[in-house]
C-alpha cells in the first residue's frame, strides 16, 4: 500500500458545512494514522468564494436568508448546528450575523502553503469567524492569525492586501470552477476519487480506503 496520500479540499471559510466537513476529514485522518503511523497524509487546500462581491463592510446574513428564503434563518441553522453537534463540533450561527470577502483569507491560507501550514490556517480561519464571530477580511486579524502559525507579520498584512496576490487566489478558485467545482466542501482523494458535500465520516474513510487501495497512476 502507499505510504503517501494527497487530498485536496476545495471549500469557504464563511461555508459551515465546509467547517464541518474539514472537522469531519480531520478525525478520519487521526483514526486511520492511529492505525497507520507511517502514512502520509498531505492535505491541499483550494480556495471557492460562496458570495462572490460581498462588499468589505460585510453582509448581514439573517437579512439576506430572509430576504431569499422568506422565512427565520434559525430554522435553516438548526439542521446545520445539529449535523456540527453529531461529529463533536460546537456550532452557533447566530454568533456571527455578518459574511465578510474571503478571498484575503484564503490568500493566508496560500501563503501558509510555503511552510506547510495553511491547514492550520484553514481551521484557525473558521474558528475565528464562526466561534469567535471577528471579521475575517481585516488584514490585522489575519496577520494575528498568520503569527500564530509562525508567518512574518508584517509580510501577512502585505501579501494579504497585494492586489496580485488577491488576483492569484481568484484565477485559482477559477480554475476549480472551470473543473466543475460549483459548491462546497469539494474533496480530490489520491488524485482519483471526489466527492462533494460534509459527508458522513464512515464515508470518507471509505474513499480514503479505496484511493489507498488503487494501483499508482
Amino acid at each position: 500500500m502507499p505510504s503517501s496520500l494527497a487530498i485536496d479540499l476545495v471549500s469557504d471559510v464563511v461555508c459551515p458545512w465546509c467547517f464541518i466537513g474539514t472537522h469531519r476529514l480531520d478525525r478520519v485522518i487521526a483514526d486511520l494514522q492511529k492505525e497507520r503511523p507511517d502514512l502520509a497524509i498531505a492535505l491541499h487546500h483550494h480556495p471557492f468564494e460562496l458570495m462572490p462581491g460581498t462588499p468589505r463592510e460585510g453582509t448581514n446574513v439573517p437579512n439576506m436568508l430572509r430576504r431569499k428564503y422568506g422565512q427565520a434563518p434559525e430554522k435553516m441553522w438548526a439542521r446545520v448546528e445539529a449535523a456540527a453537534t453529531e461529529s463533536g463540533l460546537v456550532l452557533d450561527l447566530s454568533k456571527q450575523p455578518m459574511t465578510y470577502p474571503t478571498i484575503p483569507a484564503h490568500t493566508l491560507a496560500r501563503l501558509g502553503r510555503e511552510s506547510g501550514v495553511e491547514h492550520a490556517i484553514h481551521r484557525a480561519l473558521f474558528e475565528t469567524y464562526f466561534v469567535e464571530a471577528e471579521d475575517i477580511a481585516d488584514p490585522d486579524r489575519l496577520a494575528a492569525i498568520g503569527a500564530k502559525q509562525g508567518l512574518d507579520v508584517d509580510r501577512v498584512r502585505s501579501f494579504v492586501t497585494d492586489d496580485d496576490e488577491l488576483e492569484a487566489t481568484r484565477v485559482e478558485a477559477r480554475i476549480w470552477q472551470r473543473h466543475g467545482v460549483t459548491g462546497v466542501p469539494f474533496f480530490v482523494v489520491g488524485e482519483k476519487l471526489a466527492f462533494s458535500g460534509a459527508q458522513p465520516e464512515a464515508v470518507i474513510r471509505q474513499v480514503i480506503d479505496k484511493a489507498l487501495a488503487l494501483p499508482p497512476a
